[in-house]
């Protein structure tokens, strides 16, 4: 009983932190879920579908691309999708060739309204003007989902200073112009408020010497000396202890 009472107290003291890769992946579907966003992703998807649903466009399709993959599976469906569409952008050009080769026109598929629609996506500026602005904000945030999600390291003390400079990278890609990631940031801010910015974040950040050597500022970061006393605080509840 007395046992099972000072386990209780103990586990009082501690932090419960959800998990980070599940986090970011909630993030990448939220924004998934932006109109613009969701468009240019069920584009891209439906593209690279109709290519790889039938064996003349896949083989069409490298061919053309010296035969690089457009899919790449990784941790989650929107980090998938994602990865998607960077494959796309990188082969643009390429796709552009095909879809207006003497190959595609002579096949039957290219006729039939999934085919022609296919047409239109590949030639349609606007399409690929979506596919840059999809991948300036998530290329950050997938990042960030592949360093938390990976083996090689302990995510902790790093997911802190990653979501920083997650956020810093979205706002240099679009020259700090607001209205064009604003939305964005409310999303990524409301799950990173609710969910992941514990002081045990910021407290694995302050004592992981690679930023804590780096930054000589860092004392002086309230947010980051805030969560540090506050786990302090946490974990040792008297004060003549701390």
């Amino acid at each position: 009983m007395l046992a099972g009472k000072l386990l209780e107290e103990k586990r009082s003291h501690l932090y419960w932190t959800p998990c980070a890769a599940h986090c970011i992946d909630l993030m990448l579907e939220d924004i998934g879920k932006l109109p613009l966003i969701k468009k240019t992703i069920q584009r891209g998807v439906s593209l690279v579908g109709l290519i790889y649903s039938h064996f003349s466009t896949l083989s069409l399709l490298r061919q053309f691309t010296n035969k690089r993959e457009l899919v790449k599976h990784v941790v989650t469906r929107f980090a998938t999708s994602y990865l998607s569409l960077q494959r796309l952008h990188q082969d643009k050009e390429n796709l552009r060739k095909m879809f207006t080769s003497d190959e595609w026109s002579n096949n039957k598929l290219s006729k039939e309204a999934k085919g022609r629609e296919a047409t239109k996506i590949v030639l349609m500026p606007s399409f690929w003007n979506q596919v840059v602005f999809t991948i300036k904000v998530m290329a950050p945030l997938v990042h960030v989902l592949l360093l938390v999600d990976g083996e090689r390291k302990t995510a902790m003390g790093y997911i802190y200073e990653a979501m920083e400079k997650a956020k810093e990278a979205i706002m240099k890609s679009f020259n700090n112009d607001e209205s064009k990631y604003n939305d964005v940031f409310t999303i990524i801010d409301n799950r990173w408020t609710c969910q992941l910015h514990r002081p045990l974040h910021v407290d694995d950040h302050f004592l992981n010497p690679k930023f804590f050597y780096s930054n000589l500022d860092m004392e002086y970061d309230l947010e980051v000396t805030n969560g540090l006393y506050d786990c302090i605080r946490r974990l040792v509840p008297s004060k003549d202890v701390q």
